[in-house]
């Protein structure tokens, strides 16, 4: 006959233990039920008034009805997106702090592998927000009206044509150093503090050729001051029907994209970052939202955290073959 008080004893250690993990499920649910509990900072590694500053606004002013707390956009750009990223990952893992990443970040975490930061270690993904193509757009003092006439002037002329980026490290200087290796031009990079200070500096005729948002070009092209060649898009787009992609135009395979997504830090309760996600995405397929970005020239997207991850990974593999082919050496 079993000992009654050792039984007694063990069903006491059961209900315990029970008790505790249930607790324990009891706090986290209330984590994410209570979930914003305070207004939420949304870090932008850049400037206001740029395109990742307009996805981010757009959705912070979404987010923040649904939620009914405050969504405070927050700009802090500098070291190409590491003063962003510093301060994402040691905010309080209360996913209260999130970051709009961009593919300039992962362009940063391929060409700089010793980084401060791994993208996609001390980083939760939640959700892909917005993509744009690039247009490729030249000064109409230069010889080349199409991609073929701009690589046979590069060829005829090495080192004389300009281009102009956000900075050394950038997607705008990496897609660049891509199209010069795929189409075998040399071609000399003039990194300024912003994409839209290249734009600038192209219409001053300081730079000749440059890679842009279609909000920061489509003006100056309507205007006469600058020439669309091509954009960077896997096909054509809609909204610039009669702009080839720089594949069709002469350089088969290439596809470049600018794209923006939301992280958090990898310490954020899985529970916190589901409910971002639903909201994030939400938000991205709420009529009003998408209506904006596409004024814009984005196209929202909303996708898995997961998808996002993944997503992240195959960039950062993308540019780190390309510097590896190429044998970058960034200054």
């Amino acid at each position: 006959m079993r000992d009654p008080i050792k039984l007694f004893r063990l069903a006491s250690v059961a209900l315990v233990t029970c008790n505790c993990l249930t607790q324990s499920a009891y706090a986290k649910n209330d984590a994410a039920n209570g979930y914003p509990s305070k207004p939420i900072r949304f870090i932008v590694s850049s400037i206001a008034g740029g395109a990742n500053d307009n996805v981010s606004r757009a959705l912070a002013q979404k987010l923040a009805k649904t939620w009914g707390q405050q969504v405070i956009v927050d700009n802090r750009g500098g070291a190409a997106g590491a003063v962003a990223l510093d301060l994402t990952a040691k905010a309080a893992a209360d996913g209260h702090t999130i970051l709009m990443l961009t593919a300039s970040h992962t362009v940063n975490a391929a060409v700089n592998p010793k980084g401060a930061y791994d993208l996609t270690g001390d980083f939760t993904s939640i959700s892909q927000a917005a993509s744009y193509f690039l247009i490729m757009y030249d000064n109409p003092a230069v010889e080349a009206k199409s991609v073929k006439e701009l690589i046979a002037y590069a060829r005829a002329n090495p080192g004389k044509l300009n281009y102009g980026s956000q900075g050394t490290g950038g997607l705008q200087h990496l897609a660049w150093e891509m199209f010069g290796h795929m189409a075998g031009v040399k071609l000399v990079h003039v990194p300024y503090k912003g994409g839209n200070h290249a734009v600038i500096a192209a219409l001053a005729g300081d730079v000749q050729i440059g890679f842009g948002s279609p909000l920061s070009v489509r003006p100056h092209v309507s205007a006469g001051r600058l020439r669309a060649l091509a954009i960077t898009a896997k096909k054509r787009s809609p909204m610039a029907p009669d702009l080839p992609t720089v594949a069709e135009a002469g350089v088969p395979g290439f596809e470049v994209y600018q794209w923006f997504g939301v992280v958090t830090s990898a310490k954020v309760p899985p529970a916190i970052v589901r409910k971002l996600n639903t909201g994030v995405v939400e938000a991205l397929r709420s009529p009003d939202v998408v209506q904006r970005l596409a004024a814009d020239g984005f196209t929202p997207v909303g996708s898995s955290a997961e998808e996002f991850g993944e997503y992240i990974e195959s960039e950062i593999a993308k540019w780190r073959t390309l510097v590896a082919n190429a044998r970058l050496v960034l200054n």
